[in-house]
């Protein structure tokens, strides 16, 4: 026995000497290939000289040793995309090792160039091969993008009358501009005293975060330009003469989701706004009225005609010269508002909110402020005569809602807080959701004025393309009765009016 200790002494330093056994999938083998998550790597349509998202490729080696590979773009160091590969990014990287039955990681992205192209509406594609080189083998996964041209505007102050072009979309981007030794973000500044016109068929696409602050006076699509929007057919929801407003994540995954960009906002030096024949889509605020902190006699003003502001919602927002405020179709701090054949949809916290006073002014609109995706607990209209800071100021309020409907999933859709206080309160011929005030004659008038939580019959309400017609039963519309105040020629499709037309902003027609 006395021998045996010394023996295992000399058999564990023998072990010592002995090579190492790797596991196999570590051991690098010199056939094989690998396999791919896709064979092309797709961006939709991104705009030039801005960043596209991230897409993700996922390199599979399906055998048991471990593979070596050398990654490289086709396009070298001026490729349109880079890759990152293990933290490493360059249009290569060699020597990139996956241990057997294990994966990789490869991370896209481009940036695309103007192709010099005068008229770009138009889309246009690029392309490029990914390489890889294992054990002598090339494999090749195609990366591709769709190009869009485009105006870009970043930090741009408008200082004289100017009307932007139609041939390419626009595109606003915020930049930092410093104030007084402060740091702002500036997407377009509309100073005061200019005009910004935006015809028809114009297309505006903001970055996230970005905003158009109208200082001036914004018109668009507006009757005073050379060749005013004054369609005589149906104007149909994809109509290429309507303006539209929207986020610039053009993937139809961002279709309809809200608060990709800030919105338009309207200083208390901004006067005579018009907004025609447009829609305002996916932003935190589809307009914001601005009096500022201390509010004088004079309140921007905004009217909308024919317009769609949907897919509104945002937290707790705040920017240059602009209180904090939630999201919401209009907010307005004591601003003038008119708004004529306007549908307001899928507003997350408020279709419209009216605080601190002003004049709200509502003919033939639909709200049908329906929210799938998250729960509300807002009335869609909203309004107080307090001061948004100081609740023991307040200011005249006037509110005129006629001929409209007022819908959506919330069994409160109208708020009229101290509503006794204000200038003026007319609600008439409309169709409201409202318990709290369904036996107020104060607000909602006297009995059979005002059609009380009645469902307007919508066409359709919970699909991916909602329709906010009428249906032939629908009580906004049979029986026909007079209409409260003027009646517009046209509805919000430009079809014709009845003479008893029907409630809200679109004419039924059976």
């Amino acid at each position: 026995m006395r021998y045996l200790f010394p023996l295992f002494l000399v058999f564990s330093c023998l072990l010592t000497l002995l090579p190492g056994c790797e596991p196999k999938e570590n051991l690098v083998q010199t056939s094989g290939s690998l396999e791919f998550s896709a064979d092309t790597v797709l961006f939709d349509t991104v705009f030039t000289t801005v960043r596209t998202v991230t897409k993700r490729l996922w390199v599979y080696n399906r055998n048991r040793g471990a593979v070596k590979t050398d990654v490289s773009l086709a396009g070298a160091a001026g490729s349109t995309f880079s890759v990152l590969i293990n933290g490493d990014a360059g249009p290569a990287v060699s020597g990139v090792t996956i241990r057997g039955n294990d994966s990789l990681l490869v991370l896209v992205r481009a940036v695309i160039g103007d192709n010099g192209q005068a008229t770009a509406a138009k889309q246009f594609l690029v392309s490029e091969d990914l390489r890889f080189r294992t054990n002598g083998n090339e494999q090749v996964v195609k990366l591709v993008a769709y190009g869009q041209n485009a105006y870009f505007h970043r930090a741009d102050f408008i200082t004289t009358n100017t009307t932007w072009a139609t041939d390419k979309p626009h595109v606003i981007i915020n930049d930092n501009v410093v104030f007084g030794g402060e740091t702002y973000a500036v997407g377009v500044l509309v100073l005061p005293g200019v005009t910004l016109r935006i015809p028809r068929g114009a297309r505006i696409y903001s970055h996230a975060g970005a905003f158009l602050q109208v200082d001036g006076t914004l018109l668009v699509n507006d009757l005073s330009e050379p060749n005013p929007f004054e369609p005589t057919d149906t104007v149909k929801a994809g109509n290429a003469n309507i303006v539209r407003f929207q986020g610039d994540r053009l993937e139809p995954y961002y279709d309809d989701i809200p608060g990709q960009w800030g919105g338009i906002v309207f200083s208390e030096n901004s006067r005579n706004n018009r907004i025609r024949y447009a829609e305002i889509k996916n932003s935190t605020f589809g307009g914001l009225l601005n009096v500022g902190e201390t509010p004088g006699p004079d309140r921007p003003s905004l009217t909308l005609d024919n317009t769609v502001i949907r897919n509104i919602s945002g937290a707790t927002v705040s920017f240059a010269n602009a209180r904090a405020s939630s999201g919401g179709g209009i907010i307005s701090l004591a601003g003038n508002l008119t708004a004529t054949n306007c549908l307001f949809t899928n507003c997350g916290e408020y279709a419209v909110l009216g605080i601190g006073g002003g004049s709200y002014d509502f003919n033939f609109c639909t709200f049908a402020n329906y929210t799938p995706s998250f729960r509300r607990e807002t009335s869609s209209l909203t309004f107080t005569n307090e001061d948004a800071t100081n609740p023991l100021i307040k200011r005249p309020l006037s509110l005129s809602l006629r001929n409209s409907i007022l819908w959506g999933s919330f069994e409160d859709e109208l708020f009229v807080k101290n509503y006794p206080e204000y200038a003026e309160l007319i609600i008439q011929k409309s169709l409201l959701r409202t318990k709290e005030y369904a036996t107020t004659p104060a607000v909602i008038g006297a009995a059979g004025l005002n059609l009380i939580n009645v469902d307007p019959l919508f066409k359709r309400v919970f699909f991916d393309t909602p329709d906010y017609t009428l249906q032939d039963a629908s009580p906004a519309t049979t029986p026909r009765r007079p209409a409260a105040g003027p009646v517009p020629p046209a509805d919000l499709r430009n079809l014709p009016r009845n003479p008893n037309p029907s409630l809200g902003a679109y004419e039924h027609k059976r």
